[in-house]
């Protein structure tokens, strides 16, 4: 059982972790170069939410919303 463990274990630190180390090396010289999976992060967040608040200005302006709130049985 020890060795399954340990094999998991060599997967990640020998395989799936080496791009987090180039990153962790790279905060040396360029703190912007290091972070650059948090900035791709923080853009897609960011576009999806612009995104998101025009659509709902969008069927707003449509009327398209339905706010009652007696939709549903549970409501009453």
């Amino acid at each position: 059982m020890k060795a399954f463990f340990e094999g998991i274990q060599s997967l990640f630190v020998d395989f799936l972790f080496v791009p987090m180390d180039f990153l962790r090396s790279l905060e040396l010289t360029s703190w912007f170069g290091a972070n650059i999976l948090n900035w791709i992060f923080m853009a897609i967040c960011a576009s999806a939410m612009v995104y998101w608040i025009l659509q709902l200005k969008e069927h707003k302006a449509n009327n398209d919303e339905y706010q009652d709130t007696t939709a549903h049985s549970f409501f009453k």
